[in-house]
């Protein structure tokens, strides 16, 4: 399993999260659903940027 993918597991468990909480009324679980969420596509986002620029020096690479 790639970084990619392990974020994205950890995406899904926090929208778990989130929702248990919004439909339980537990404020604070939804809370930190939603914070463990923006983490994880941080994350994602970061794994991307990473995967890019590499793709780029090594097409661009001077020999």
């Amino acid at each position: 399993m790639g970084l990619l993918e392990k974020w994205k597991m950890r995406e899904l468990k926090a929208k778990a999260k989130r929702r248990l909480g919004a439909t339980t009324g537990n404020r604070t679980l939804a809370a930190e659903g939603r914070t463990e969420e923006a983490e994880a596509r941080l994350l994602q986002t970061e794994t991307r940027i990473k995967e890019t620029a590499a793709e780029i020096r090594e097409k661009y690479a001077r020999s």
